[in-house]
């Protein structure tokens, strides 16, 4: 579980880290999913590969253990996916009102333009995403204490900078709005992105709480 707090993990990894075969894993995994503390999901860029993420709603009155802090690991953040037209677009403007930092995405493959859907959304959510433009991750010359792929796609095809390698690197399989017909897409990946950062970036300490 501590594994799973900052991060998506595929079982792969899962295997690696924790030293089990793939039988004993996909036992506990099924246990976990059982009683609603894990959920799976499939891969939106290799579609044989899954992904293993927390329930949210099992943990929405815990603090779980290995929570980043602006102030300490998380520093400066650089959010990829895939076009850098959307889920990186909205993650990095939203850690930038949480932290005070500049917000920094790119993309593995950029688009033309930031999405539109995106832009309203930020607009609802006094997001700043006036002049955002996509750009690639090779455009990003800063420092980087954490890298962060919103796009599965991105995640399983990143290889990241050496300039970048000691970076913390984390994934959050969260979910393409572009070419989703639902007028909620945009808006629900901003709430996700922020309850994942609440949860992982801005989770308050003992007796406090954030802005």
């Amino acid at each position: 579980m501590d594994l799973l707090t900052t991060s998506d993990r595929s079982p792969g990894e899962l295997e690696g880290l924790l030293g089990v075969g793939s039988n004993l894993l996909a036992h506990h995994l099924d246990v976990l999913e059982a009683v609603g503390l894990v959920c799976r999901t499939r891969s939106s860029g290799d579609r044989r590969r899954r992904y293993v993420h927390l329930c949210a709603e099992a943990f929405a009155d815990l603090m779980p253990a290995g929570t980043l802090t602006t102030a300490g690991t998380a520093g400066r953040t650089v959010f990829v996916c895939t076009a850098n037209s959307a889920r990186s677009q909205l993650a990095a403007a939203i850690h930038s009102r949480h932290s005070g930092l500049p917000g920094l995405s790119a993309g593995t493959r950029p688009a033309d333009e930031v999405h539109p859907g995106a832009r309203a959304t930020a607009r609802r959510l006094g997001l700043d995403l006036d002049h955002a433009e996509p750009r690639h991750l090779d455009e990003i010359t800063d420092e980087i204490d954490v890298v962060v792929t919103v796009c599965d796609r991105a995640n399983e095809t990143l290889r990241l900078p050496d300039r970048w390698h000691r970076a913390t690197r984390l994934h959050w399989s969260i979910p393409d709005p572009v070419g989703d017909e639902r007028s909620t897409a945009f808006d629900d990946v901003a709430r996700e992105l922020e309850r994942r950062m609440d949860r992982v970036m801005f989770a308050p300490t003992a007796g406090g709480s954030h802005d």
